[in-house]
């Protein structure tokens, strides 16, 4: 790639394009930094960017070459808003694009499975990053940290399931070698930690991590789909209850090597994660 190309970072305050846009501005790469209210970040073009206002776009891409996407949170259809953004980029000068999809969720699957299978007709570099889940969904904003935070538990409808989480801080590390290496990944990339943890396990590294007692609450689907349909839209409800019943049916526990394989260095596990972002004590590996 041209060291001297702009890369759009959607999403560019969230969990993965935050520390994506960051890991850029350090190695002297020019990000623009999309989001809803144009954001300022340091060292980075601030824009303005709706993937439901299509008036957005054009100021968006103007000089880019290489894009980071984020799909739209919680729409069960992203493929209706990202597709023709998608085809506006390439027509713009996109030449490389780097998708952020779900290790849950294959090519032609549903949601942003639809975008994924689209992206390599699209461009000729492309990359799609298919994580496990975020260990920052215990550290953050996500709604299993507020729940260890105020009621000391964790409710999933996964079971005894393991999931090979991943730190946000490895995803953005991996995004930033598919955005800017010489040659693109051309393909998708399924991203886990070094070890298959239950929820059980993580709840008891977060209680030895703060000293508070975090358990896990496991519930059934259907319960798990109609408490989550009381926030957010039932089909997308529904299918991140099916997401955690196949976890429990064991379609998560697996590790890979991608991290390692494009970092140089191993992924981080979670209690190194968890001493860094909810712990005070010193952290052995960052």
């Amino acid at each position: 790639m041209n060291p001297t190309g702009t890369t759009l970072v959607i999403g560019a305050t969230g969990t993965t394009g935050g520390r994506t846009a960051a890991r850029l501005i350090a190695a002297g790469h020019r990000v623009r930094a999309a989001g809803r209210r144009a954001t300022p970040l340091p060292g980075a073009d601030p824009v303005r960017f709706d993937w439901y206002d299509a008036t957005t776009f054009r100021d968006a891409l103007d000089g880019v070459d290489r894009a980071y996407l984020v799909p739209p949170i919680g729409d069960p259809d992203p493929a209706a808003v990202m597709l023709p953004f998608l085809r506006e980029a390439r027509a713009a000068g996109v030449r490389r694009a780097v998708l952020l999809s779900s290790s849950a969720i294959p090519e032609g699957g549903p949601a942003v499975g639809a975008v994924h299978r689209a992206l390599p007709g699209l461009f000729e570099e492309w990359a799609v990053l298919r994580p496990s889940w975020f260990m920052q969904n215990f550290t953050g904003t996500h709604a299993h940290a507020d729940s260890i935070r105020t009621e000391g538990l964790i409710r999933t409808a996964a079971g005894t399931g393991r999931v090979g989480f991943v730190d946000a801080e490895d995803i953005a590390a991996v995004a930033v070698r598919a955005l800017t290496d010489d040659r693109a990944p051309n393909a998708d990339l399924v991203l886990t930690g070094p070890e298959a943890l239950s929820h059980d396990d993580v709840a008891a590294i977060v209680s030895r991590v703060t000293g508070r007692p975090v358990v896990h609450h496991p519930m059934a689907y259907e319960a798990m789909r109609d408490r989550l349909a009381a926030v957010i839209p039932p089909e997308f409800a529904a299918m991140l209850a099916a997401m955690d019943r196949s976890i429990a049916e064991g379609a998560e526990d697996r590790t890979t090597d991608t991290v390692e394989r494009l970092t140089g260095r191993p992924p981080n596990p979670f209690r190194v994660v968890a001493e860094r972002e909810l712990g005070a004590g010193p952290v052995p590996r960052g």
